[in-house]
């Protein structure tokens, strides 16, 4: 058995294992493993090229079956990955148990729970696609980013020189039918174009930026580090024709469409296309403009989960969508280095887009969050791929090293900027509760609710604008502002808000109130819409709205207001959503 290096920093494991397998009297089922060692008579097995020998001591798998059906399920897994090979900054991914109950046990723990879905869900399609071959692409997304960032020479990649500096790897494999599948009659995949395949790839420390924040926003601001004449030659390989894909929830921030695919059971991986709007040409017409779609999987953005890494992966689709389409998987690995669970919030990401472009400006912020973050590192590893033709591989092996040294250092100016300690200093990050402008429109809401509704919604304690703001940012309902344009767009949302829309201050701005809603809301709330301006208020009956992830929530009752200013005009719309929960 071989397991990938999860990082270029250190080699990958290799295993000779015994495997032994029962049915016992009960009607269960035993699986044991445990690695052969010459000690113990059995062969002595040579070393292997690129892997360090890895030790499994005795585990394995235990089911039981239940009375009326279903089983349960034990697994142990107890291995001994020889941590004093790596660096010693890596040694906590080796050796931590927590480290390996993620990856490994939990790992299989929910593959087991997704088959057992899809499974009993035969008969759902989504996207025209059963949840087995939307689970096979996730894989198919996984497994290719694996085998870019490991490199096996036996897979056909060799490294090439670099140009003096070593901070990034260049491998080139001339046998892309290795990696495109079984499937070399397609004709309007890589080979028909490509000759190789080029694979960039680096690793970095980074210091107290959670690896479920910084996900967020590399999902969620592709312009921040990525070149869209980059995502143009990367799609240049695939088929060029209308998309298959059509009436889906759509997420949008800022120039890409997030179209979600798939998500399992518990939500920690979600697999969506990306529809990136008038970046690539095409060969027919080389001035009209086309959009790229990108299948990207997610993975890792619960703040709340202990030692888990977070991922990043995309790959250029062709037209077709077909299951059997080449890919080329691309992006971001964020593994913690440290155990201890990140007291942290996603919402560190408040106005990050604009500090990025102004820098510091004083030092106004708040000091909540970096009172509450613990010091945290975590390994970033970044591997891009690209299709290109063999008497182009100099230029292309250039483009690419540029490129990824452009992406490094792009993510450490966004995790310098998430960083609690930069928080403190930089004025263009300030926390939510440490605003003027956050206070006086705290004191509007509270103020034009209580002149409407007759009520105060807030508990006073007579501590001014900062503890009502404090009040309404921690209140269990979910709180949002939106403006009153044509097309009216979120402004500002409290914690429970930003929870429920699954989303940050920053992409909040980016979500349209008409996408919260499904048809039959937008009908609702167009029927309101004239009570909320003649009378200030309506009360809205329970319902589903969905979040920026497409996931539907339900939620018991629902408060619209106006909110006026210090001149009694009115200067956005306010919603209350109470009681809400995901379905």
């Amino acid at each position: 058995m071989q397991l990938y290096a999860p990082t270029t920093l250190a080699p990958g494991r290799d295993f000779w294992l015994l495997r032994y397998t029962s049915v016992l009297e009960d009607g269960s089922l035993v699986v044991c493993e445990r690695s052969l060692k010459n000690t113990q008579n059995g062969p002595s097995m040579p070393p292997v090229q690129h892997f360090v020998r890895a030790e499994m001591l005795p585990s394995g798998y235990l089911v039981r079956p239940c009375e009326g059906g279903g089983s349960i399920i034990h697994i142990v897994d107890h291995m001994d990955l020889e941590p004093w090979s790596v660096p010693e900054v890596l040694r906590p991914l080796y050796e931590s148990s927590t480290v390996l109950a993620q990856k490994t046990t939990m790992v299989a723990l929910r593959q087991l729970r997704q088959i057992a879905q899809e499974a009993s869900q035969s008969n759902v399609t989504n996207w025209g696609r059963r949840p087995a071959a939307l689970r096979a692409l996730s894989q198919r997304l996984s497994r290719g980013f694996n085998e870019a960032l490991n490199g096996f020479s036996d897979e056909g990649w060799s490294m090439i020189g670099n140009d003096g500096m070593d901070d990034v790897t260049i491998l080139v494999n001339s046998s892309p039918d290795k990696l495109m599948g079984s499937n070399l009659s397609f004709t309007n995949g890589f080979p028909a174009v490509s000759s190789a395949v080029l694979c960039a790839k680096a690793s970095m420390l980074l210091q107290n930026v959670p690896p479920a924040i910084l996900l967020r926003f590399l999902r969620e601001h592709r312009s921040e580090w990525a070149d869209n004449n980059i995502d143009a030659y990367a799609a240049a390989a695939v088929k060029v024709g209308p998309f298959s894909l059509q009436g889906s929830r759509v997420g949008s921030f800022g120039g890409q469409v997030i179209l979600p695919l798939a998500h399992t059971i518990e939500h920690e991986e979600f697999l969506e296309v990306i529809k990136l709007e008038g970046v690539g040409h095409s060969p027919e017409d080389p001035i009209m403009p086309r959009d790229v779609f990108l299948l990207q999987l997610c993975c890792g953005m619960d703040e709340n989960a202990v030692g888990a890494c977070a991922e990043l992966i995309f790959a250029p689709i062709d037209a077709t969508f077909a299951d059997d389409a080449p890919l080329l998987p691309s992006g971001f690995r964020i593994i913690p280095l440290d155990s201890g669970k990140e007291a942290s919030s996603p919402n560190r990401t408040l106005d990050l887009a604009a500090a990025l472009e102004v820098g510091p400006a004083g030092n106004r912020a708040s000091s909540d969050h970096s009172a509450n973050s613990g010091c945290t590192r975590s390994v970033m590893t970044i591997a891009f791929e690209f299709a290109f033709e063999s008497h182009m591989q100099e230029h292309v092996a250039s483009m690419t090293r540029q490129y990824i040294r452009s992406i490094i250092s792009s993510v450490q100016r966004v995790a310098l900027a998430l960083s609690p300690s930069h928080l403190g200093s930089q004025a263009g990050l300030r926390s939510p509760l440490g605003t003027p402008e956050a206070q006086t429109l705290a004191r509007w809401i509270c103020q034009s609710y209580r002149s409407y509704l007759g009520v105060e919604l807030l508990k006073s304690n007579g501590e001014g604008s900062e503890s009502s703001l404090k009040t309404l940012w921690h209140h269990s309902d979910a709180i949002m502002c939106c403006s009153m344009k044509v097309l009216p767009v979120f402004t500002f949302a409290n914690q429970a808000g930003l929870d429920m829309l699954e989303t940050t201050l920053v992409a909040l701005q980016d979500i349209t109130l008409e996408k919260i809603f499904d048809d039959h809301g937008r009908k609702t709330l167009c029927s309101e819409f004239p009570q909320i301006m003649q009378q200030g208020f309506t009360c809205l009956q329970g319902g589903i709205c969905l979040s920026s992830m497409g996931r539907p929530v339900s939620y018991e009752r629902a408060v619209a207001w106006k909110v006026l200013n210090e001149e009694e005009n009115a200067h956005c719309i306010c919603f209350m959503f109470i009681n809400w929960s995901f379905v």
